[in-house]
Order: structure tokens, then C-alpha cells, then sequence
């Protein structure tokens, strides 16, 4: 018998995969993130299928879609909205920006301006926004998917730690293996332009299983020997001098959670240092400043991840 979230991930791999390939891991984190409430970092060059998955995944969650394009003139109000004067009702009436959305895709999301990327802050941490001195409440369901090409820096504004630290995960996409390739052509080669996304048939999933996949993963026990294996994680990080901004309290909470919901995802009812290794990478990497030094040596957020994690003691 499958548990909710066993159930509510096979539901999100085979719909989604009616439209992309190859990206279980990616959707897997996808589920992580939906599940915690959490938002999502894709990491990847041009062409992968970025936009197509968060389309996709908007559709498989039931949810409505906004698509938001970097631009280093991008402004605030183009997000969250703007107050407009109405003659008719001689007042001004506010105009919802594309935040106020289910899945909302920020595509290349370091191209626009730090202005523009703060207006971000208060939605994904609080899921309100305040304009003119008004607080305005975002939909149960929001969840940011922000896209950044790793490779190209000219035109780009690198994201605050702040910003990175609301990401609770970032996902990596690499180009697909051959065999994977070679689906894709198959399914898109033989029609022109880009992929209708309405045409796949993606099936919403129930919102009753979304919330007992939630329920369950609340009811993982995290023993007190792992929250301690944690805290260590965090400290390590903190006191590497390769590392000059380590873990914050927030990443800290987030690994917990992904780690909580990581082991309900293999029918787990405690969490293990295994399903805490699994998905560190995905909540740490992105979160972690390296000093000068580490420039230097050619070390990266991935490989002092794994060097952390290795140092630190595992609990029996």
C-alpha cells in the first residue's frame, strides 16, 4: 500500500512526464518543495526545458500559471501589481501582478535588478505583498520556480544572499543522455514550433492528497540525535574557512523539512543521516558564500558540501 506522498509522487512523475523527459530527480525535488510549501531555484543553459516543466507542473498541481521574463528594466509594480486611477468610480483600484498566482516562473530571474528581485522577498517568505501601505494575502498554493543560466554573466545581477536563502532548493538541470535525447526528438520532432503544452492531457492531482501528503510527512519523526546531526552540519559550515557565509537558521528548518518529507517519499515514519545526505546538496549549495580562498583552491558549493558532510560525525 502506497503512502501520500509515494502516491502524490508517482501521480507527478507520470503526469509531467506526458510533457518532459528525463527529469525525475528534478520533479522529485519539485514534490519536496510542493509539499514543504517551499520555492525552487532551476539551475541550467538554454533549451533544457525550464519553462516547459514549471507550465507542466502548474497544470499537474490544478493551479493557475504566471510567467514573469527577467529584464534588467523590470520593476516592482510589474509583479506585484499596481494601483490604477478608475474615472468611473473616481478612486484608485488595485491591479494584481503576476504574482498573485499558483506557480509563478521567474525566468532568468539574475537578469533583473536588485529593486526588482527584493520585490520578491516578502512574497516568498511571509506569501503576502504590501503596496501603498496595503497588505495584500497570495493564494494558498503560491510557489516560485525562478530560472538562472549558470554560464552567462554578462547583463546579470548575481541574487542576494537573502534572496537565495528563501529558495529552499536548487535543482540542477544537465543535459539529457543520449537515449533521453532521442525520446525527445521522437515525441517533439515531428511537429513544428514549440510544444502546446494543452495537448499533453496532464491530469491535476487531487488537493485532498496534496494535504495528506502534508500530514504525513508532518508525522515523520526527527529524533533528537538527528536534529543534533543537523545543528553540526549547520556549525560546520559556519566554522569551515573555505565557507565565508555558512547555514542560517531558515536553511537549517529547510533541510529538516526536506529531509522529513525525503523520508516519507520511501514510506519512512523517522528520518535517517542517509535521507538528510540525499537532499543537502539541493537545500546547501546555493546558500553558501565561499571565501577568496576557495576561489583560489577551485573549490565549489558542491564540493564543500560533500566535504561537510563527510566531516561531520554521523549519529548511530
Amino acid at each position: 500500500m502506497t503512502t501520500p506522498v509515494e502516491e502524490l509522487e508517482l501521480h507527478t512523475k507520470r503526469e509531467i512526464g506526458h510533457a518532459v523527459h528525463g527529469l525525475d530527480a528534478v520533479i522529485h525535488g519539485l514534490l519536496i518543495a510542493c509539499v514543504a510549501r517551499g520555492h525552487v531555484l532551476i539551475q541550467g543553459v538554454p533549451g533544457l526545458g525550464k519553462t516547459l516543466l514549471a507550465k507542466s507542473l502548474a497544470l499537474c498541481l490544478g493551479g493557475s500559471f504566471q510567467r514573469i521574463q527577467g529584464t534588467s528594466d523590470l520593476m516592482p509594480s510589474d509583479i506585484v501589481g499596481v494601483h490604477v486611477f478608475d474615472p468611473r468610480e473616481q478612486k484608485f483600484v488595485f491591479h494584481p501582478g503576476p504574482v498573485f498566482a499558483d506557480v509563478l516562473l521567474v525566468d532568468e530571474i539574475n537578469r533583473a535588478g536588485p529593486k526588482t528581485q527584493s520585490a520578491l522577498l516578502e512574497a516568498m517568505e511571509e506569501r503576502q505583498v504590501t503596496v501603498e501601505r496595503e497588505r495584500f494575502a497570495l493564494r494558498d498554493r503560491f510557489m516560485v520556480l525562478a530560472t538562472q543560466n549558470p554560464q552567462d554573466f554578462e547583463g546579470t545581477f548575481p541574487l542576494p544572499e537573502s534572496q537565495l536563502d528563501r529558495f529552499m532548493l536548487r535543482l540542477d538541470m544537465r543535459y539529457p543522455s543520449a537515449e533521453t535525447e532521442a525520446a525527445i526528438v521522437g515525441h517533439y520532432g515531428s511537429s513544428l514550433g514549440a510544444p502546446r503544452i494543452e495537448t499533453f492531457g496532464i491530469a491535476p492531482v487531487d488537493t485532498a492528497l496534496v494535504a495528506a501528503a502534508r500530514e504525513q510527512a508532518a508525522q515523520v519523526h526527527v529524533s533528537d540525535s538527528l536534529v543534533d546531526y543537523l545543528l553540526r552540519i549547520a556549525a560546520a559550515t559556519r566554522q569551515n574557512p573555505s565557507i565565508a557565509l555558512g547555514l542560517s537558521t531558515r536553511a537549517v528548518l529547510a533541510l529538516t523539512w526536506a529531509a522529513r518529507i525525503e523520508a516519507a517519499a520511501r514510506g519512512g515514519e523517522f528520518v535517517t543521516p542517509d535521507d538528510v545526505k540525499a537532499i543537502a546538496p539541493a537545500v546547501m549549495a546555493h546558500r553558501l558564500v565561499l571565501s577568496p580562498d576557495a576561489a583560489l583552491d577551485n573549490l565549489t558549493a558542491d564540493s564543500l558540501v560533500e566535504r561537510v558532510l563527510g566531516q561531520v560525525e554521523v549519529p548511530r
